[in-house]
């Protein structure tokens, strides 16, 4: 039996501007990863968040960047692994205390964005941000691209760790992302959930060149703010059915 995880970023609206459609993308998912404040997220927004999450008992992620409102997380910065730490414990710590107040537990960590892609490169960042979730929780799992310095260093130290894949993204030959989408825009939604499907039973996905690539895919990644997002999560929902592969929440894998 194929088993796989579905998960999206959410929580990410930020005082009067509304980001994505949480509520409807809950319905399709199995583990949220709610920002925390530096890239996009506020208190109020964690909160409802969290009790969203609860609400359709999702698995509940944190979901820590740069601080860089202005540019969604999504710029570089040069940071010390000392500097690295403190973001992120300070940023899982407060959807922690959401969490504890409504009585649920963070399931996972992804690292945001530009954080996220420098720490698949970076081997001294990705221990930073692995050490500090060890020291906060050792069960706490840490989503990571296929042939990263996150995922290496993550099964050295110990840490459980899923790999993931995007369902909205272009891939690379070595597994990675194109942060930006820059290949063909795809607007057939059957098509790219076959792709999902293909990524999970074959482990293999057409990269943004042509290429057709290894892959291995625990936890599958659907942007909420992508175009039509919420139809794509219907169509790879049914189309995962279909193919005989169960949705499921990663700790479920993992454990």
């Amino acid at each position: 039996m194929y088993k796989v995880d579905l998960n999206c970023d959410m929580g990410e609206s930020f005082g009067l501007y509304e980001l994505g459609n949480d509520e409807e993308m809950m319905q399709y998912i199995t583990s949220a990863n709610i920002a925390c404040g530096f890239h996009a997220g506020d208190p109020h927004v964690i909160r409802k968040t969290v009790e969203l999450a609860k609400k359709y008992d999702v698995g509940i992620g944190a979901h820590p960047g740069f601080p860089d409102l202005l540019g969604f997380g999504r710029r570089y910065m040069t940071c010390t692994p000392s500097e690295i730490k403190d973001y992120v414990m300070y940023q899982v710590g407060a959807l922690r205390e959401f969490c504890s107040a409504a009585n649920v537990s963070i399931q996972h960590c992804k690292p945001h964005g530009a954080l996220f892609m420098k720490a698949a490169e970076d081997k001294a960042l990705a221990r930073a941000i692995l050490e500090t979730l060890h020291e906060m929780d050792p069960q706490m799992i840490i989503f990571a691209l296929n042939q990263s310095e996150l995922l290496e260093e993550a099964i050295k130290m110990g840490v459980p760790v899923a790999k993931e894949v995007y369902s909205d993204r272009e891939h690379t030959e070595s597994g990675s992302i194109v942060l930006t989408r820059r290949g063909t825009v795809i607007s057939d939604y059957e098509a790219m959930a076959q792709r999902v499907v293909r990524m999970v039973k074959e482990e293999k996905v057409i990269t943004h060149d042509g290429k057709d690539a290894s892959i291995k895919a625990e936890t599958i990644c659907i942007h909420g703010d992508t175009p039509g997002a919420s139809i794509l999560a219907k169509k790879i929902v049914e189309a995962l059915k279909e193919s005989g592969i169960e949705i499921v929440p990663i700790k479920k894998m993992i454990f």
